[in-house]
Order: C-alpha cells, then structure tokens, then sequence
C-alpha cells in the first residue's frame, strides 16, 4: 500500500539530501552528475534520492540522449505548505493570547 501524497511529500522532504536536491532544482533543470556533485555519496545513492522525490511527485525526469535532467514540480509542494499554513496560523494565536497574557501580567505588577 503507498502512502498517501502527503505522506510522501512529507517523508521525502524529511531527508537533508533530498532537500538540497529540491533546493538546486529550484534553480532549474540539471541532470544527475550535477546532483551528485556536491553530496560525497555514490551515483546510485543519489539516483535512489531523485527515485524517492520522483515518487512523491516532487520532482519529473526526462530522457535527452544519454542525460536523464530532472525537474522540480513545485506544484507538489502546495498540498504540504497548506497544511503547515494551518498550523502556523493555530500557533499565531497561541503566541497573540501569551502575548496578551503577559502584558496583562505587566500591567498588574505595575499597579502595585
């Protein structure tokens, strides 16, 4: 059973390599032998990365000659960002009724 896309975008962005692949794709297509080249990991390591983003439908492949480029699908992306949106927004709260607090408490212990 896959899981759902959340749960992969979610499980692909959860390794540090992953993201800095994501992060380089964000400056345009480039094939594996530039992906790899920063990372002091194998070819096949990295294909396995580019494996898991591609399943998460975070990143596409093509085929050009003996080039595989990939791409950034940054649409991908959208289903986690809006659910963290939510979050940021019940935390925002959370911090505007501490913040209420605390001035409150200021406030009485400068009356005394």
């Amino acid at each position: 059973m896959s899981p759902d896309p959340l749960s992969a975008t979610f499980a692909a962005l959860a390794d540090p390599t992953r993201r800095a692949i994501l992060a380089r794709l964000a400056l345009g297509e480039t094939h594996v032998g530039e992906l790899a080249r920063p990372f002091a990991i194998s070819g096949p390591a990295i294909t396995k990365h580019l494996k898991v983003l591609e399943s998460a439908g975070l990143i596409s492949r093509s085929r050009t000659a003996q080039q595989r480029p990939a791409k950034l699908e940054a649409e991908a992306l959208k289903a986690a960002s809006e659910w963290l949106t939510a979050y940021r927004r019940f935390w925002e709260e959370k911090f505007d009724d501490l913040d209420a607090y605390l001035d409150e408490l200021q406030h009485k212990g400068e009356k005394r």
